[in-house]
This record gives C-alpha cells, structure tokens and sequence, in this order.
C-alpha cells in the first residue's frame, strides 16, 4: 500500500492527516442541530373553514366535497383525510417527505382559492396552515392565575402572552384551553322584547348602526392641522345599557328596558385544570416539520422573561414537555458512548496487554467517530437517537480495522523483524484486507438510497453516520496506524505473570481452535449439514419474533383519554376526569397531571400524567398504564383508557391500531356493517380499548317550520331562522375596543332561558300587521339523533376502528388478524386502509425486504470485483445466514420484537459479520499464491486470524452491550439494537471460524490463486 509506506516513513505528515480530520469534525460538531430524530415528520397542511349554522351533513356536502374535488389534483399527496363536523370543516392533506412543506402549503392555497367560487357566499374564507388540525400541542404550561379572575386572566394571556410565544421559531399554533376571552353579552329577555313589539333582529340593527368608528377627516388651517376623531363607538358597559332599540309610543326603549348587559365570557365550552386545581392552561403546537428541542428551549427562556414581569400572583408553570423525554434519551445514549468506550479499550488491553500497543487502536476512536461528525454536517444530517446509535456501534467497529494492522505488524515483530521491516510488511500484507473490510461494511448501506418514507429516512441518517465512520477509521488504519506501530510497538523479551496467563490462555485456545478445525476439515458433510439446520433456524424465528413498527418506550408520561357519551355536558364529563385525577394522585410515581375538558369537542377530554424522572421511580410508564387500565374501565357512563405515546413522532393521543373502513354508501350503512366487524373483534384477546370515529347518535332536537302558517302571518323564513340561531346559539352582531384590543358583541338569551326544549317555542316573532306571536304557532319540535363528525379518509367516506394493542400482543399479528376478520365479515364493495402507526408500520414491512436483499447484492458484487471472483464473495456471505439466526434468537429471549430498531441492527449485522469472513479468505490466498495447498491454506489463515477475529467481535460485542442492558429514557429502542448485534456476532463468529474454511475447500476451487 503506497498511502501506509508514505506515511511510515513521513509520520508528521500521517500525524497532520488526522488532526485535519479532527478539526473539521469538532467544527462540524459544533453547527450541528440536536432533534430526537431525523427530520421524518411529513408536510402536513390543514384546511379549516367554519359554516356557522351549518349540520355535519351540509359541511359534509357543501364545503369539505368541493374543497377535496380542487385538492386531490396536488402533487405528492401521501393521504388526505377530512371531518364535518357541525359549523366546521377539517382537511388534513398529508405530503410525501419529499415536498417541500412551503411549496406544499402553496400549492393548497392556490387550489382552495380555485374552490371558493364552489362554496357557500356564508362560508367564511378557509384557514390554511402547516399544522394538522385538531393536533396535540407538545408543550403544556398551568397557568396560576392567583386573585384574578378567569376573565382578567385569560385577557392578560391573550393581550401580553400569547403573541409571544407565537412567534417563536418553530411553533405552530398557540391555544389557550378554559379560556374565558372578555365580551359584551347582551342577554335579551324575549318577554321584555314581545311586550315593546320588537324582535331579536331590531337589537342587532341598533348595535351595528350605532356602534361605528367612522374617521371624521381633518381641520385645515393655514399654519396648523387638527384630526378629527368622532367617538361614535361604543366601549362602556353603561353606552351599551343606553343604546336605543326603537321608540314606543313616543318614548325610547333602550337595550337596558330589554336585556341585560355584562362583561362575561366568549365561551366557557372548554375546562382546563392543573394539579387537580381549576386554571388556565396553554398549549403550544409545533409546526409539522419543526425541531421540538428547538422548539422547546426557545419557550423555557421566553416563559423565564415572562414570569419576571407577570402580575403579582400570576406564574406560568411548565406542565408538561415532551422534548424532557428527548432530551433525556439523548443524554442516555452519551452516558452509553463512554461506557462503550471503556468496555472496548479493556478489550484492547486484554488482548494485548501493552499500554503502547493499545494506543494506537485507541487512537483510532476519537478521529473517527469526530471526523463522522464533518460527514454528517456535509450531508445536512443532526445530531439525533438514531445518529448517536451509529456512534456506540462505530466504537466497536473503528476499532477492528487498526486492530488488525497493529496484529500483523505486531506478529512480524515477534517473529524478529525491526519495527520499520515490521511496519512495512504488515500493512502491506494487510493493506486489501482492510479495504476490502472497509468497502463492505460501507456498501451494506447503499441501497438504503432506495428506501422511501419515514423508515427510510431513519435508516439513511443513521447508516451513513456509521458508514462515515467506518469510513475514517478504514482511512486511519492505513495511514496513522502503521506509523505508530513504527514508532511505539517494540519487541519485549520477558513478560509479567499476568501478561504470561493471558498469553498460555490464547495460546491454548488457538490450540484447541486449530484441532476443532481440523476434525472440521475431516467431517465436512456434518458442518454442512449444522450450518444448514442453523440457517434454517433464522426462518423459523422470524416467523415466531413478533413485529411492530416500534417498541413502546418509557416517555415518561401517560395520557388519560375520556369520552363522554353523545351529548354530555361539560359538567357530567368533568365528574370522571375529577376521578381520574384521583387516581394520579394516590401513585407514587405522579410528578404532575394536567386536565383538558371539552377539547376538541364537549364530550371529548385527556388527562395527562406527568411522571417523575426516570431514576426516581421503580416502575416503567407501561406498567403505570397498565396498573391504571382496569380503574379507567371501571369508571360509570364513560368510556376512558390510559394510553402510551407513541415514537416516531406521531400524536402522543393517537393509538397503534387505526383500522380505515371506506365506502361510497350511507353512513347509517357504513355504521352497521363497522358495528359487525367490531363485534367480532371484540372476541380477540390481543384488542383494547376498541372504538370507532363514526357517531351518529349525537341527540338534537329537529325543528319542523309549518310555512303555509308562516305565510299567512307574513313572517319570512329566514328571519325565523336568524331567531333562533341568535336567541339560542348567540350571535356575534359586532365588536368593541377596550384598550386597543377588539372585542366580541354577542347577542343571546340567558342560559337559564335556554334549558329546556320548550324554551324554543316561547319565542316570539313579529308579524305583517305588528303583533307578536309565540313560535310555537309555526314549529313542531322533535327529538331526533344526529352524526358527530362525517369522516373522509382520501375523499371517499370512511370510519375508523382505532384500539390499542394488549399486553403480550404485537402489532403485526394484531393487524393480521383484524385483516382477516374484515375479508370475512366485510363485502367486497368495501375498502379497508390503514393510518397512523399502523400505515407506517405496513410501508416499512415492505422496505425492510427490499433493503435487505439488496444490501445482499451490492455486497456480494463489491466482494467480487475487489477479489476478483465470483466464488470467494459467496464463501464470505454464508457466514450472514448464520449471525441472522443468533440475532432473531437473542431478540427473542430478550422480548424483542421486529421493529424499525432491531431491522436497522439486522441491517447493520450483515456488514459487520462479513469481515471475518474476509480476513480468513484473503489471507488463505496469500498462502495459496505462495504455493501452500489449500487446506493447509486455509488451517493457517483462520488459525493466524483468530486472535484479530476474537479481539474485534469482542469489541464489537462489548461495545454494544451497554445498549443491550440501557435503562432509562427511550431505553427500549436501544435495547433491541442491542441484543440483535450481541446474539447475531456472538454466535455468527463462532460459527464462521469453522463454516467458512470448510466452504472454502469444497467451493474456492483447485486453481492456483494469484498474488493480489
């Protein structure tokens, strides 16, 4: 090798190479972002408009059908799913990774001003955003109000918080829940209207004629200017009182004769509670694409400034944040860095038993896993769970190659050969090894460029994080590692007592090694045939592993997910969450909880547990949710479940199973063969907590307008129409300013007059001739049931079964079985999808096998160009089989399951278990091209590599152990990684050591070999 006699003989110049490499990677290390993990978070645009008055049906028909007719057209839409609900439409267009979120959003609005002529002239003009509506916020703040009020609370939020941290970079959407915004609410009394002759409408008339801001224009003299200001507004409580309604019989009725006027809320349909105790509470939204970390440190800074200025009494407290559980596993994985670190230099050192010696390998460390970092800052990669991971596996492996060098070098000094002879011969007899070493392990992860989707995009950071580095550590070894074994190695003529043990130890192991070979090489069938049984054993075991998208890791928090039955009140779903706190409070665990009612919709409420940090408890966050399972179930007219959140950046209220069942019929069809499909999985044990998203039974009562009645009164209907949303619903008819903020003016009858079904007929309207009649003379009132939500999941209507995986289930056979039981009970005309984490989940099932086969091929056609044969590369590549057994064996004594984590430790394992395989075939060549026969070829090169096999599996293998024994945050994703590399190299080396050489003589062939 020209590159290693260059830098033997040039050692400063070798020496400069690698603090170069340094110090671009400390540079790089420096600019590199930190996230939990890859930027895999889909361009998600939502389309919200509101259609006030409007059932879920006519949204459904007249505004969220038009709207998807114009969107579907878009390029690199992954899903498109919608909702009607009353008053509101939600569209939620899900993009490929590939689209630019920006140019994404813009391609929306440009469609959605295209549907606006297809729209209701009532509809208000759509919102557009990078956020997925109804999504959940990743960060929670209580806020102690002290003395005031909710009202001066929520308006001191609103006035001085709130635009704060919205526009903070990264963040989305800042929503303050149990809010209660300042308004004038004009309650109207229709007793006191009927009796002046007037309606609700001749109101509303007054306050917009009479509360206008009008500019008034100028005075203009000849040295001096005045502005007219006209307070023609309306901004008291008292100017409100002393609006004139009308004149009766000659006198003025004010809006006080008829109705009372007050400051009170906007709305008060939304609850929040902290630590058990009525607050206020405010949630902030991450855009789709948006680093939490970021996210999350500009807020704790910009709470700290607010919280130095708020009122005496008022504090903004950090209720929850989920980027503390990022945070946490990534300092986890540092912790796991140095532990590696340590358990590979005692490799080092056992083996060779020199502080000198151990250097150099060491050395080997530090340039490569800094210099990765200058690779990963050139590819735009972060700083991240999944790169950090390359890291603790490229400890092990940066090591392997300047281990071999420093071995063959170290040999030939034994054998009396001067440290340059030495330095010379040993790189050069080396040098194609650790290329061709290197070139594998790097090529196992090219076909990850073919990889799509969310798993692709984790695989790819991560891979190439760890081909960097591998990289680097190949380049060290052929430059920095032999000068310093020119310089630092020295033969020693006496050894310690202890250097002597190790020493007979290895020795007799190589003994024993080199006759096991031999009775090997003699019974050669039966080494077929154990390689064979054991090949087939990694079948076998990966239809028994289980499969998940991932594992479910301790995040530290547990979301408490209630539903009230349909038309519940806020106070009657309240009564359970009040329980539910209960619960929270009596765990030793519970660091804090924090209550949402009424969101989004009033039936609809999630407690979140906040636990303590992970190393002051004994018990898991599984365990916790599980312990809490049969208590939710337990409580009256509800239906409430604990959750986990899931990885992978999903919503942290979203459950593992989301079961799409689509049609073009009915609802009320669709609703009855979803009620026999769930019917029958209610039956199959692996299921929790199964619901679906369709409610049709939501009570209301059906107004039935009699119009020849109505005609002959000469009341209009519309105007009737207008009462009745108004006196009801409450009108927002116009605004006031208070301190330069704009406020509602809402119009409405006390709660008190709307309690009963019988309050919409004591309504008065007026007649042609003047008189006022009751509307009970023009309706008939019925109770009737009504949808919820209308669903639509890629424009056609659709609902979804959405449950929880039980314990000692996973999700693959969860799927499998609800696929089967949809084929037998569902008719053909129906479709089936799947969302969420089960979408993914499916889309990365797929790819695993793509990747897998081709990181197969692309090794077995690099092997073969470097030695320049067709069979030497397949020899090599049986050793794959092997170590893929010993992994789906460790993963599933260990629990594991098939998940994204252990796939990317199968991946990976391809790589790593190829380079024994290597060293022995490479180096049975030389000796063949020397002229030794072939077995004798082959004794000696296995028999000459198996200390440098046995010391770099064992620091591939220690290296790893500390991920397969991690605790702490995000501790299960490691551990499966983990355990896959400790059982596929532990027993794919010990296999290969005899498998390969016994391949080797019966397929490499008789011909002489060539010097390569």
């Amino acid at each position: 090798m020209k590159l290693s006699e260059t830098c033997i003989k040039r050692p400063v110049f070798a020496t400069v190479l690698s603090l170069i490499i340094l110090l671009v990677g400390l540079i790089s290390y420096d600019r590199l972002t930190v996230r939990e993990y890859p930027a895999i978070d889909e361009p998600v645009v939502s389309v919200v408009t509101v259609y006030t008055g409007a059932s879920p049906e006519v949204v459904e028909s007249q505004v969220t059908k038009p709207l998807e007719d114009q969107l579907s057209g878009i390029e690199g839409v992954d899903v498109m799913t919608s909702r009607s609900r009353s008053e509101r439409s939600l569209i939620n267009i899900k993009f490929n990774l590939s689209r630019d979120p920006d140019a994404a959003a813009a391609d929306v609005r440009d469609k959605v001003s295209r549907a606006r002529r297809f729209l209701p002239d009532e509809v208000d003009e759509p919102i557009i955003s990078k956020v997925e509506a109804d999504s959940t916020p990743i960060i929670y703040l209580g806020v102690t109000v002290g003395d005031y009020s909710q009202l001066e609370a929520s308006d001191y939020i609103n006035r001085y918080i709130k635009t704060r941290l919205s526009v903070l970079p990264g963040a989305a959407e800042v929503r303050v829940f149990g809010e209660r915004l300042p308004s004038m609410r004009i309650y109207v009394d229709r007793t006191k209207l009927a009796a002046y002759g007037l309606i609700v409408q001749d109101v509303e008339s007054a306050l917009r004629s009479q509360n206008v801001l009008i500019p008034a224009g100028r005075i203009e003299s000849l040295e001096r200017e005045f502005s007219v200001v006209s307070s023609t507004d309306l901004q008291t409580v008292e100017q409100f009182r002393q609006v004139i309604v009308a004149n009766s019989q000659g006198y003025p009725v004010r809006l006080s004769d008829v109705a009372d006027v007050e400051i009170g809320a906007a709305s008060d349909r939304v609850l929040a509670r902290f630590n058990g105790q009525p607050s206020l509470t405010i949630g902030i939204t991450k855009q789709s694409t948006a680093n939490p970390l970021d996210l999350s440190r500009e807020v704790h800074k910009e709470v700290e400034l607010i919280n130095q200025n708020l009122p005496a009494g008022m504090l903004l407290n950090m209720s929850y944040d989920s980027s503390v559980f990022i945070q946490k596993s990534i300092d986890s994985v540092y912790t796991t860095v140095i532990e590696a670190v340590i358990l590979v230099v005692l490799v080092i050192f056992f083996f060779l038993r020199n502080v000198r010696a151990s250097l150099i390998p060491i050395v080997t460390i530090p340039v490569s896993l800094v210099g990765a970092f200058g690779i990963m800052f050139f590819f735009g990669f972060s700083i991240n769970t999944l790169t950090l991971l390359a890291m603790v596996l490229a400890i092990g492996l940066v090591v392997d190659d300047a281990i071999v060098v420093l071995e063959n070098i170290f040999r030939h000094i034994e054998d009396g050969k001067t440290r340059m002879e030495a330095a010379f011969l040993g790189a050069k007899e080396i040098g194609f090894a650790i290329v061709a070493m290197t070139l594998t392990l790097v090529t196992v992860y090219a076909p990850l460029a073919f990889a799509t989707g969310r798993t692709g995009r984790l695989f790819i950071e991560f891979a190439l994080t760890l081909a960097g580095a591998v990289l680097v550590s190949g380049f060290v070894a052929l430059t920095l590692t032999p000068m310093m074994c020119s310089t630092l190695l020295r033969h020693q003529t006496s050894h310690g007592r202890v250097y002597t043990w190790i020493e007979n130890l290895l020795v007799g192991l190589t003994n024993h090694y080199r006759t096991g070979l031999g009775h090997a090489l003699r019974n050669k069938a039966i080494v077929v045939l154990l390689g064979l049984l054991v090949a087939a054993g990694s079948g076998v075991l990966f239809k028994t592993v289980k499969s998940e998208l991932a594992p479910i890791e301790d995040r530290g928090v547990v979301f408490g997910i209630v539903s009230g039955p349909e038309g519940a009140t806020l106070d009657y779903t309240l009564q359970s969450v009040k329980e539910i706190e209960g619960f929270y409070s009596e765990l030793p665990e519970t660091g804090g909880y924090q209550s949402i009612i009424g969101f989004p919709t009033v039936t609809d409420s999630f407690v979140i547990l906040r636990l303590k940090p992970w190393e002051e408890r004994s018990r898991s966050q599984q365990s916790i949710a599980a312990g809490l399972q049969p208590k939710f179930a337990g409580l009256p007219g509800v239906r409430a479940f604990p959750t986990n959140p899931p990885s992978l950046g999903q919503r942290a209220t979203s459950k593992p199973i989301e079961f799409v069942v689509m049609s073009q019929a009915s609802y009320p069809e669709i609703a009855k063969l979803v009620d026999g499909f769930v019917s029958k999985l209610r039956d199959y044990p692996g299921l929790q907590n199964i619901d679906t998203d369709l409610r049709l039974n939501t009570p209301e009562l059906r107004v039935v307008v009699d119009r020849d009645k109505l005609a002959d009164v000469g009341t209009d209907v519309d105007v009737l129409g207008r009462t009745l949303e108004t006196m009801l619903g409450g009108r927002q008819v116009t605004r006031f300013q208070d301190s330069g903020e704009q406020y509602d003016v809402i119009v409405q009858v006390k709660k008190e007059d709307r309690s009963d079904p019988a309050d919409i007929s004591d309504i008065f309207v007026r007649t042609r001739d003047g008189s006022m009649v009751q509307m009970s003379n023009f309706l008939t009132v019925s109770e009737s049931v009504s949808p919820q939500s209308l669903n639509h999941f890629n424009r056609l209507r659709a609902v979804k079964v959405e449950a929880s995986v039980a314990p000692g289930y996973a999700l693959g056979e969860v799927l499998e079985h609800m696929q089967a039981v949809a084929l037998e009970t569902l008719p053909p005309t129906v479709q089936t999808d799947l969302d969420g984490q089960s979408r993914e989940f499916r889309d990365s099932s797929g790819n695993i096998y793509l990747v897998f086969l081709m990181a197969l091929a692309f090794i077995y056609l690099v092997l073969a160009a470097q030695f320049e044969s067709w069979r030497s590369p397949f020899i090599i590549m049986l050793s794959v089989p092997l170590s893929m057994t010993g992994a789906l064996l460790a993963l599933w004594l260990s629990g594991g399951t098939l998940s994204i984590y252990s796939q990317i430790g199968l991946i990976t394992l391809v790589g790593l278990i190829t380079k024994h395989g290597i060293l022995i075939v490479e180096f049975a060549n030389q000796l063949r091209a020397e002229g030794a026969e072939m077995t004798q070829a082959v004794i000696e090169a296995s028999v000459m590599r198996l200390r440098p096999i046995l010391m770099t599996t064992g620091a591939m293998v220690l290296g790893v152990l500390p991920l397969a024994y991690a605790t702490g945050a995000g501790a299960e994703s490691r551990q499966q990684i983990g355990w896959v590399l400790v059982g596929g190299l532990t027993l794919g080396t010990v296999l290969t050591l005899f498998v390969v050489p016994v391949a080797y003589t019966l397929i490499a062939g008789r011909q002489q070999v060539k010097q390569a």
